[in-house]
């Protein structure tokens, strides 16, 4: 079962990861979107806790890898899209 808006956010961010001149950020945006590559194609979905650090670390890229910004934001607004089909909190 494939979770298409976490497998979106997933290739925008490897994308980002590409374009990003920040070394340090892009190790992170490869991490994260491993990370959702991951909860896209698993089983079950993934709790709002999980996708919650997910999104806070998304923020603060927002800050630090400027330079793919958009992208990043449009992975994070793929990964809301999901999460407000998450039952729970």
């Amino acid at each position: 079962m494939t979770r298409e808006n976490l497998a979106d956010a997933s290739d925008t961010l490897e994308s980002a990861a590409d374009a990003t001149g920040n070394g340090d950020a892009a190790e992170r945006l490869e991490s994260l979107a491993d990370q959702l590559d991951t909860l896209a194609t698993r089983d079950r979905d993934p709790d709002h806790g999980r996708l919650a650090r997910i999104e806070n670390a998304l923020n603060d890229l927002e800050d630090d890898a400027s330079d793919v910004a958009d992208e990043i934001r449009s992975a994070h607004e793929s990964v809301v899209a999901f999460r407000e089909t998450v039952e729970g909190v």
